[in-house]
Protein backbone atom coordinates (compact mmCIF):
# COMPACT_ATOMS: atom_id res chain seq x y z
CA UNK A 1 0.00 0.00 0.00
CA UNK A 2 1.17 3.50 -0.56
CA UNK A 3 2.40 5.91 1.91
CA UNK A 4 1.14 9.84 0.60
CA UNK A 5 1.21 13.64 1.66
CA UNK A 6 -1.13 15.35 1.38
CA UNK A 7 -0.47 19.21 0.31
CA UNK A 8 -2.59 22.17 0.28
CA UNK A 9 -3.51 25.33 2.16
CA UNK A 10 -5.95 25.69 4.98
CA UNK A 11 -9.79 24.47 3.51
CA UNK A 12 -8.51 23.02 0.55
CA UNK A 13 -9.80 19.55 2.09
CA UNK A 14 -7.10 17.40 3.02
CA UNK A 15 -8.85 16.07 6.13
CA UNK A 16 -11.89 15.14 4.38
CA UNK A 17 -10.33 13.02 1.24
CA UNK A 18 -7.56 11.37 3.67
CA UNK A 19 -10.98 10.56 6.00
CA UNK A 20 -12.33 8.46 2.24
CA UNK A 21 -8.92 7.10 2.23
CA UNK A 22 -8.79 5.81 5.56
CA UNK A 23 -12.62 4.23 4.91
CA UNK A 24 -11.85 3.03 1.45
CA UNK A 25 -8.70 2.13 1.87
CA UNK A 26 -7.78 0.93 5.29
CA UNK A 27 -5.02 3.76 5.09
CA UNK A 28 -3.54 4.82 9.02
CA UNK A 29 -4.29 8.58 8.51
CA UNK A 30 -0.92 10.12 10.73
CA UNK A 31 -2.30 13.83 11.95
CA UNK A 32 0.08 15.31 13.95
CA UNK A 33 -2.59 17.29 16.40
CA UNK A 34 -4.33 14.13 17.37
CA UNK A 35 -0.61 12.01 17.79
CA UNK A 36 0.11 14.54 20.43
CA UNK A 37 -2.94 14.49 22.12
CA UNK A 38 -2.89 10.65 22.27
CA UNK A 39 0.46 11.18 23.62
CA UNK A 40 -0.22 13.58 26.12
CA UNK A 41 -2.97 11.28 27.37
CA UNK A 42 -1.01 7.99 27.35
CA UNK A 43 1.21 8.94 30.24
CA UNK A 44 3.98 7.44 28.52
CA UNK A 45 7.73 9.16 28.22
CA UNK A 46 7.25 10.42 25.12
CA UNK A 47 4.10 11.84 26.33
CA UNK A 48 5.36 13.03 29.04
CA UNK A 49 8.43 14.99 26.60
CA UNK A 50 5.57 16.68 25.05
CA UNK A 51 3.46 17.37 27.97
CA UNK A 52 6.47 19.03 29.67
CA UNK A 53 6.71 21.03 25.91
CA UNK A 54 3.84 22.24 25.65
CA UNK A 55 3.57 23.03 29.57
CA UNK A 56 6.29 25.53 29.07
CA UNK A 57 4.46 27.37 26.18
CA UNK A 58 7.20 26.28 23.59
CA UNK A 59 6.68 24.08 19.98
CA UNK A 60 6.98 20.68 19.95
CA UNK A 61 10.14 19.99 18.04
CA UNK A 62 10.50 17.88 14.81
CA UNK A 63 12.60 15.43 16.82
CA UNK A 64 9.67 14.54 19.05
CA UNK A 65 7.22 14.55 16.12
CA UNK A 66 9.22 12.47 14.21
CA UNK A 67 9.14 9.69 17.13
CA UNK A 68 5.64 10.02 17.66
CA UNK A 69 5.37 8.87 13.63
CA UNK A 70 7.86 6.46 14.59
CA UNK A 71 6.20 4.82 17.30
CA UNK A 72 2.65 4.94 14.92
CA UNK A 73 3.89 3.41 11.35
CA UNK A 74 5.84 0.36 13.86
CA UNK A 75 2.96 0.02 15.39
CA UNK A 76 0.49 -0.14 12.49
CA UNK A 77 -0.51 -3.51 10.77
CA UNK A 78 1.99 -4.26 7.85
CA UNK A 79 1.15 -3.02 4.68
CA UNK A 80 -1.52 -0.45 5.31
CA UNK A 81 -0.50 2.28 3.67
CA UNK A 82 0.06 5.96 5.40
CA UNK A 83 -1.17 9.36 4.90
CA UNK A 84 0.68 12.03 6.48
CA UNK A 85 -1.63 14.53 7.80
CA UNK A 86 -0.08 18.02 8.79
CA UNK A 87 3.95 16.86 8.45
CA UNK A 88 5.81 17.89 7.05
CA UNK A 89 5.78 21.74 7.36
CA UNK A 90 8.74 22.72 6.40
CA UNK A 91 11.67 21.45 4.71
CA UNK A 92 13.98 20.53 7.62
CA UNK A 93 10.83 18.00 8.43
CA UNK A 94 10.46 16.74 4.95
CA UNK A 95 14.33 15.88 5.32
CA UNK A 96 13.68 14.31 8.59
CA UNK A 97 10.40 12.42 7.34
CA UNK A 98 12.73 11.12 4.13
CA UNK A 99 15.08 10.13 6.54
CA UNK A 100 12.64 7.95 8.91
CA UNK A 101 11.03 6.54 5.87
CA UNK A 102 14.52 5.00 4.54
CA UNK A 103 15.29 3.91 7.98
CA UNK A 104 12.43 1.83 8.17
CA UNK A 105 12.89 1.00 4.78
CA UNK A 106 9.90 1.96 3.18
CA UNK A 107 9.37 4.53 0.38
CA UNK A 108 7.09 8.28 -0.54
CA UNK A 109 5.21 7.01 -3.19
CA UNK A 110 3.29 10.86 -4.04
CA UNK A 111 3.10 14.01 -3.05
CA UNK A 112 -0.38 15.19 -3.67
CA UNK A 113 -0.92 19.29 -4.29
CA UNK A 114 -4.63 20.12 -3.82
CA UNK A 115 -4.64 23.08 -5.73
CA UNK A 116 -7.08 26.29 -4.91
CA UNK A 117 -7.62 30.05 -6.34
CA UNK A 118 -7.31 31.76 -2.82
CA UNK A 119 -10.52 33.97 -3.21
CA UNK A 120 -12.27 30.69 -4.15
CA UNK A 121 -10.99 29.07 -1.39
CA UNK A 122 -11.69 32.15 1.11
CA UNK A 123 -15.96 31.74 0.03
CA UNK A 124 -15.62 28.12 1.08
CA UNK A 125 -14.16 28.20 4.26
CA UNK A 126 -15.84 31.04 5.35
CA UNK A 127 -19.08 29.77 4.61
CA UNK A 128 -18.34 26.25 6.22
CA UNK A 129 -19.25 24.01 9.07
CA UNK A 130 -19.20 20.61 11.04
CA UNK A 131 -21.67 18.90 12.86
CA UNK A 132 -19.91 18.74 16.73
CA UNK A 133 -21.06 14.91 16.84
CA UNK A 134 -19.47 13.31 13.84
CA UNK A 135 -17.74 15.41 12.05
CA UNK A 136 -19.29 15.79 8.76
CA UNK A 137 -18.58 19.07 6.77
CA UNK A 138 -20.68 21.39 5.29
CA UNK A 139 -21.53 24.50 3.82
CA UNK A 140 -24.14 27.54 3.79
CA UNK A 141 -24.33 27.58 -0.13
CA UNK A 142 -22.69 24.47 -1.84
CA UNK A 143 -23.41 21.52 0.61
CA UNK A 144 -26.14 22.73 3.24
CA UNK A 145 -28.05 20.04 5.62
CA UNK A 146 -30.98 18.73 4.06
CA UNK A 147 -33.12 20.12 7.48
CA UNK A 148 -31.50 23.21 8.62
CA UNK A 149 -29.66 22.97 11.93
CA UNK A 150 -29.68 19.03 11.72
CA UNK A 151 -26.77 16.86 10.64
CA UNK A 152 -27.65 14.29 7.41
CA UNK A 153 -25.46 11.78 8.75
CA UNK A 154 -26.09 11.17 12.41
CA UNK A 155 -29.19 13.69 13.10
CA UNK A 156 -27.50 15.60 15.54
CA UNK A 157 -28.58 19.28 15.62
CA UNK A 158 -24.95 20.67 17.68
CA UNK A 159 -23.10 22.39 14.36
CA UNK A 160 -19.95 24.28 14.79
CA UNK A 161 -18.05 26.65 13.11
CA UNK A 162 -14.54 27.54 13.90
CA UNK A 163 -13.75 31.01 15.26
CA UNK A 164 -10.63 31.08 12.46
CA UNK A 165 -13.08 30.69 9.47
CA UNK A 166 -13.45 34.22 9.02
CA UNK A 167 -11.92 36.05 5.97
CA UNK A 168 -9.00 37.90 7.91
CA UNK A 169 -8.05 35.31 10.08
CA UNK A 170 -8.43 32.80 6.96
CA UNK A 171 -5.80 35.61 4.78
CA UNK A 172 -2.96 35.64 7.66
CA UNK A 173 -2.89 31.13 7.44
CA UNK A 174 -2.60 31.65 4.06
CA UNK A 175 0.49 33.74 4.24
CA UNK A 176 1.70 31.38 6.70
CA UNK A 177 1.30 28.05 4.52
CA UNK A 178 2.59 30.32 1.60
CA UNK A 179 5.84 31.58 3.90
CA UNK A 180 6.45 27.94 5.54
CA UNK A 181 4.66 25.05 3.76
CA UNK A 182 4.87 25.82 -0.01
CA UNK A 183 8.30 25.26 -0.72
CA UNK A 184 7.26 22.08 -0.30
CA UNK A 185 5.75 22.39 -3.45
CA UNK A 186 9.51 22.91 -5.19
CA UNK A 187 10.89 20.32 -2.74
CA UNK A 188 8.90 17.18 -4.33
CA UNK A 189 8.89 18.23 -7.26
CA UNK A 190 12.50 17.78 -7.47
CA UNK A 191 12.02 14.88 -6.22
CA UNK A 192 9.65 14.04 -9.04
CA UNK A 193 7.22 12.73 -6.47
CA UNK A 194 4.35 15.93 -7.02
CA UNK A 195 1.19 15.34 -8.41
CA UNK A 196 -1.49 17.80 -8.98
CA UNK A 197 -5.37 17.95 -8.39
CA UNK A 198 -8.02 20.87 -8.30
CA UNK A 199 -8.68 21.22 -4.58
CA UNK A 200 -11.96 23.15 -5.60
CA UNK A 201 -13.55 20.48 -7.26
CA UNK A 202 -16.02 18.50 -6.17
CA UNK A 203 -15.22 15.94 -3.70
CA UNK A 204 -15.91 12.80 -5.28
CA UNK A 205 -13.95 14.46 -8.61
CA UNK A 206 -11.01 15.06 -6.30
CA UNK A 207 -11.33 11.61 -4.84
CA UNK A 208 -11.41 10.13 -7.90
CA UNK A 209 -8.41 12.55 -9.32
CA UNK A 210 -6.62 11.27 -5.73
CA UNK A 211 -7.72 7.55 -6.45
CA UNK A 212 -6.01 7.63 -10.20
CA UNK A 213 -2.55 8.94 -8.38
CA UNK A 214 -2.46 5.75 -6.49
CA UNK A 215 -3.47 3.46 -8.86
CA UNK A 216 -1.31 4.30 -11.68
CA UNK A 217 1.63 1.84 -11.97
CA UNK A 218 5.00 2.83 -10.88
CA UNK A 219 7.65 4.48 -13.29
Amino acid sequence: MPNIILLGPPGAGKGTQARRLVEERGMVQLSTGDMLRAAMASGSEMGKRVSDVMARGELVTDEIVIGLIEEQMTGAEAGTGFIFDGFPRTLAQADALGALLERLGMGLDAVVEMRVDDAALVARITGRFTCGNCGEVYHDVTRPTKVPGTCDVCGATDMKRRSDDNADSLRQRLMEYYKKTAPLIGYYYALGQLKRVDGLAEIDEVARAIAEILDAPAA
